[in-house]
């Protein structure tokens, strides 16, 4: 049973006597004097990396999100020397605060006594700038007593963190207790980390522990440390932007490091798409290792065998959608059933699923399903295309592919279906570019698409995956998912599976061996349980990791993974019930629809580019927040739960409420003044902290023992790191 907790609003802390009071809800108190105007607080992060994953990780995190940073590349001569004319200066007499949060790669990165992190360090203290250690040993400078004390240090793949109380209660709420960090390879450190207790005397609070391996007790992996006018989040493991463990944290480090005050947003997101409803799918033949009825297979080889679902599949498909509260969108082709009314005088599983219309959504994938790229020359294998007697390629004309879009709308009106005729999904994406045999858009596929009010065409995220346009439509790229269209059993896509996935010793085709981004197999997978001990789990991970990482952009299977051995269920239920034990019931899968997958990375788009450009700025000066953007630009934030928005006639709520916090996007607006938005109130300086009562005392100094420290783990490096912005 998961726990329902009421989140916190507003998370305060105050800091020992004489120092700054830090409130998520309104600006801290500064020391300025009274008669200074408020300072002004830029939403924009610093990054200071050292090429390290794990400052790259959290650069990925904003950069997906949205949110603007500045990186300083400590391994680059020319870069800018961090002083106080670097980190603020003054605009219209107003004291500017160019950061509203610091990451570094540890601690303190720079040598002894620099004047760097003396300029850091002042800077966080003048403006109550919080300051994330990306990943750092735990010493008595980050409020930790050293591993040798007690801890631990090594390799934490494979263990179990939890969110402790005070983590609920703050920056990890949205996470539903434990988890385990990741452990792919057991011959490979994946993550090290260092694992302590606080120092006595320190004020430090732990919001992520585990149990001290081959110990008693537990250590902290990622904790706030408040000293000297300052607070840093301590990070004491090491990962990359890929790993789970780092991607479920991920959001809690941007919400405690910002104070909940950011521009971009950040969604879990999951929709699974149905191809070929009411077509059937050809099957995989396990003696030939191809596909009879396809073009792998050369015309004439092997007796072709569909796989089409059957009304208890049907059955089986609304009662699983209810039960787990998960709509499915299916992609249907009309011929298909309308071929096989003709064939067999009904269509039990046509009426069986329009029947239940309403327990899914429906995407127009053409009537027949054809490949509506240039002519398939399928008298070799691979095929090639078609060519005109001057040597031009031929192909599909501008009517057929216009005929096969409203046809199939048609059928699915006199059918019921509730169809957004805006979504189009084409046989196998084609129309589209495809290497090597078709490198170029069919020049017929636009002017079709204009013919009949297509604005979403569906693309292949493997071949096709930055949303482009396309005549009157934006594409929306795809997540192939490894469950295979021409398997309706198990034994099936294991077979298969081990022909692509090993060497020819071993009895595969050897693509693997051939490609540069295809890993082979140790060894082949056992037909009886390679598919539940090996698939299922990988095809879970991958998944995850996209819905983790803010990626909206949709999985698709085929109805042939609904029929017989229902293949695809397995793997489904893998992801909905592994996202159940880890977030907590106020952060949600998002579930869209093809065209609002469409408009999100539209929309997104436009904002990372104007973010990019340095055409969006944005600040904080007190309880409210002011951006500026492109006109046409929709602004994209995240901010505390009661955030309203600033408007002539009155205050309007903003955003939707998701992790504890209120995100979304508004016009941009067209006046000077921009955005703006007010947040909510913050207790006055001095208010009691919602965390326990601590008493504050520098932390001992000392050095580090001997032999103590460790570099990063090459196992975290295996991936490469994020882009910056």
């Amino acid at each position: 049973m998961k726990r329902i907790r009421v989140r916190r609003t507003l998370r305060t802390t105050a800091l020992a006597a004489g120092a700054l009071a830090i409130a998520l809800g309104g600006l801290p108190a500064s020391p300025v004097r009274a008669a200074e105007p408020a300072p002004r607080i830029d939403l924009r992060v610093l990054v200071v990396s050292d090429g390290g994953p794990a400052t790259a990780a959290i650069a990925a995190e904003l950069d997906g999100a949205g949110t603007p940073y500045t990186v300083v590349d400590l391994s680059d001569a020319a870069r800018p020397v961090i002083d106080a004319a670097f980190l603020a200066d003054e605009i219209d007499g107003r004291p500017r605060a160019r950061y509203q949060a610091v990451v570094l790669p540890n601690d303190n990165p720079f040598p002894a006594g620099s004047p760097e992190m003396a300029a850091l360090a002042a800077y966080e203290r003048t403006y109550a700038i919080p300051q994330v250690d990306a990943y750092t040993y735990a010493r008595p400078q980050a409020g930790l007593e050293y591993p040798v004390n007690g801890g631990y240090a090594g390799p934490v793949d494979g263990i179990t963190a939890q969110v402790t109380a005070a983590g609920e209660a703050g920056p990890f709420g949205y996470l539903d207790g434990s988890f385990a960090f990741e452990d792919n390879d057991p011959s490979v450190d994946e993550s090290w980390g260092f694992l302590s207790t606080p120092r006595a005397g320190a004020d430090f609070t732990t919001y992520v522990d585990a149990p001290l391996p081959g110990g008693t007790g537990r250590g902290s992996l990622v904790g706030e440390y408040r000293h000297d006018g300052r607070r840093e989040l301590v990070v004491t493991f090491v990962a990359n932007r890929y790993q789970q463990q780092f991607r479920l944290l991920a959001r809690g480090i941007v919400d405690w490091m910002t104070q909940e005050v950011r521009l971009g947003t950040s969604r879990n997101w999951f929709s699974v798409h149905v191809d070929d409803v009411f077509a059937s799918d050809d099957r995989w033949d396990t003696e030939l290792n191809c596909t009879p009825g396809d073009v792998d297979c050369r015309p004439g080889e092997g007796t072709p065998d569909p796989i089409r679902m059957t009304p208890g599949d049907a059955t089986h498909a609304v009662e699983w959608s209810r039960s787990r509260d998960f709509t499915l969108d299916l992609a249907y082709n009309g011929g298909g059933s309308v071929e096989y009314r003709e064939e067999h005088g009904a269509d039990p599983l046509a009426d069986r699923l329009t029947g239940e219309r309403d327990a899914f959504r429906w995407i127009n994938h053409t009537y027949d399903h054809p490949y509506l790229g240039c002519e398939q020359d399928v008298s070799v294998v691979p095929w090639k295309c078609a060519v005109n007697a001057d040597g031009t390629v031929r192909y599909v004309g501008r009517d057929e592919i216009s005929r096969q879009i409203s046809d199939n709308r048609r059928w699915a009106e006199g059918a019921g279906l509730p169809l957004d005729s805006g979504e189009l999904v084409t046989g196998e994406h084609s129309g589209l570019r495809l290497q090597p045999q078709q490198p170029e858009d069919n020049p017929h596929l636009a002017p079709a698409l204009a013919d009949d009010g297509v604005r979403w065409l569906a693309s292949d995220n493997s071949r096709d995956p930055v949303q482009r346009q396309v005549g009157p439509a934006l594409t929306v790229s795809r997540h192939p998912m490894n469950v295979f269209y021409n398997a309706g059993r198990e034994a099936e896509q294991v077979d298969e599976y081990n022909w692509i996935y090993t060497s020819r010793a071993q009895g595969g085709s050897g693509i693997c061996e051939d490609s540069a981004t295809t890993t082979c197999l140790d060894a082949p997978l056992d037909p009886a349980t390679g598919y539940p001990d090996h698939i299922v789990p990988l095809e879970t991970r991958i998944a995850l990791g996209h819905i983790l990482a803010n990626d909206p952009r949709p999985h698709f299977i085929h109805q042939s993974n609904l029929a017989e051995d229902r293949i695809a269920y397995p793997v489904l239920d893998g992801i909905l019930g592994r996202y159940a034990e880890l977030y907590a019931d106020d952060t949600p899968l998002v579930n869209p629809r093809m065209s609002e997958v469409g408009e999100e990375l539209r929309e997104r788009a436009a904002w990372d580019g104007a973010v990019k450009a340095g055409l969006v700025t944005a600040y904080r000066i007190g309880d409210t927040v002011t951006v500026t953007a492109p006109p046409g630009t929709a602004v994209r934030a995240t901010m505390p739960a009661g955030t309203t928005r600033v408007l002539p006639d009155g205050p309007a709520g903003f955003g939707e409420p998701y992790a504890g916090t209120v995100s979304g996007s508004v016009p941009s607006g067209t006046g000077p003044d921009g955005v703006a938005l007010s947040l909510p109130s913050a207790p006055a300086a001095g208010a009691p902290s919602s965390g326990p009562a601590r008493a504050t005392a520098p932390a001992p100094e000392g050095p580090v023992p001997a032999g103590a420290e460790r570099p990063v783990s090459p196992g975290a490096e295996r991936r490469p790191a994020g882009t910056e912005r």
